[in-house]
């Protein structure tokens, strides 16, 4: 059997279990919602002062980042609960590639996110939000891509703890400083400088403002470069790590 199809298979049935529970999609999709409803209309006596035009082409994008984000590196809660049921266990006398079993998972995730991301570029629209639809289709990309990076990290994560009760607090550590230090809300410009240093150490900035670029058309852009070569080598390292703690744990 191929790597793709065995791939196809995890993803199957993966999807399976999402479309009989849709609730969590659900869910997932509140928050950002929320954002745009309640948070957003603050931002428009405020958006000259971030150099952009309209509130909602600013917003829109990093709430993309926010969701593929959070939404992504809760994945792993599901395979805890696999694991506990002895999926995983079952999983490991079969022939299937470990990179096959991550991946269906993956895909699972991503396309979760894609469907969340393309009903929230419709309400931005529905808001006001103006971009050109080269530049959905390039920050989508972005954010299709960290969202895989953190759905194979939870898993790593989830793979590596066993337990939602230290997996939950170990994300919550890590989330929060990138909710408030790479410009998701806010951009860091209008911080003090010393902030503006520490955020700049944080990837998920240099990816925040690479998508909002393209969401303006700012496309030749040394942001937007920086951006996505950090979105290439944040994915190429989760898929490094979630395939070896994947062939460890089945090994």
């Amino acid at each position: 059997m191929t790597f793709l199809r065995q791939t196809y298979i995890v993803y199957r049935r993966q999807l399976r279990m999402n479309l009989r529970n849709p609730a969590w999609v659900i869910i997932g999709m509140m928050q950002p919602i929320l954002y745009l409803a309640l948070f957003g209309p603050l931002l428009e006596p405020l958006v000259g002062q971030f150099g952009a035009t309209n509130a909602y082409t600013f917003f829109v994008p990093g709430l993309l980042v926010q969701l593929g984000i959070f939404g992504a590196m809760f994945a792993g809660f599901s395979l805890i609960g696999e694991w506990r049921d002895g999926v995983v266990e079952a999983e490991r006398v079969t022939p299937a590639s470990r990179t096959a079993l991550l991946m269906g998972r993956m895909l699972r995730d991503v396309t979760q996110l894609t469907v969340q991301a393309v009903i929230l570029i419709g309400l931005g629209f529905a808001f006001g939000m103006r971009a050109s639809f080269g530049g959905l289709l390039l920050g989508l990309l972005l954010t299709v891509l960290i969202g895989a990076a953190c759905a194979a990290s939870s898993n790593a994560v989830a793979l590596t703890t066993k337990s939602e009760d230290v997996m939950a607090p170990l994300l919550n550590m890590v989330m929060m400083p990138i909710l408030l230090l790479s410009g998701i809300l806010l951009p860091m410009t209008i911080g003090p400088t010393w902030l503006q240093r520490v955020s700049d150490v944080i990837p998920v900035k240099h990816i925040v403002t690479a998508v909002r670029g393209s969401f303006a058309g700012d496309i030749l852009t040394s942001s937007m470069l920086w951006g996505s070569l950090w979105t290439v080598v944040l994915f190429g390292l989760a898929i490094w790590w979630g395939t070896r703690v994947f062939r460890k744990e089945n090994s």
